[in-house]
């Protein structure tokens, strides 16, 4: 965050030396306050530039194990541009190095998910798969492991049959 406000005000400075210079070859015909509109408008483009690059710039340095799961695009009214192209402020991430099976429980998976949003630090959640019954649940202090690999005290949830962190899991071998 901090280098990213240091970027804007950089922008701003060369944006009003690249106005103030516009200014100068023209000689001096156009107004002096287009000084501040060009450094307003470099910081702004500087801004939107960050915001766009985010998702990118997060999934680009993710180990090859991990997966992007689920994506959420935002649109805001303050942010007339994302009208115009969404932007990722925040995604969850499976790490496919993570997935753990039972040898008596094929069917059953368990697996981190990431949670990654812009400004904030990243969250980790395991994450209980049965793929033959299409539902998954968090794993949580009530869970536990019995010694055939069954589980007890799982909160679990259906999902649909196109559920993005179950393809993901139950696709593993």
């Amino acid at each position: 965050m901090l280098l990213e406000l240091i970027a804007t005000v950089i922008a701003g400075i060369a944006g009003a030396g690249v106005m103030a210079l516009i200014i100068r070859a023209t000689g001096r015909r156009l107004p002096k306050w287009l000084v501040p509109v060009g450094a307003g408008a470099a910081m702004l483009a500087t801004a939107i530039s960050n915001e766009m690059a985010w998702f990118g710039n997060v999934t680009g340095n993710l180990p090859e194990t991990m997966v992007v799961a689920q994506s959420y695009e935002n649109k805001s009214f303050y942010r007339p541009w994302s009208y115009v192209v969404p932007y990722v402020d925040r995604f969850v991430a499976l790490d496919q190095a993570s997935v753990r099976t039972h040898t008596e429980q094929p069917d059953m998976r368990m697996a981190d998910l990431y949670f990654f949003a812009r400004w904030m630090p990243a969250n980790t959640l395991s994450l209980l798969a049965d793929c033959a019954g299409q539902r998954h649940a968090p794993l949580t202090g009530a869970v536990t492991f019995q010694d055939d690999g069954s589980i007890r005290g799982a909160e679990w949830s259906n999902v649909p049959a196109d559920d993005a962190f179950l393809a993901l899991l139950c696709t593993k071998a």
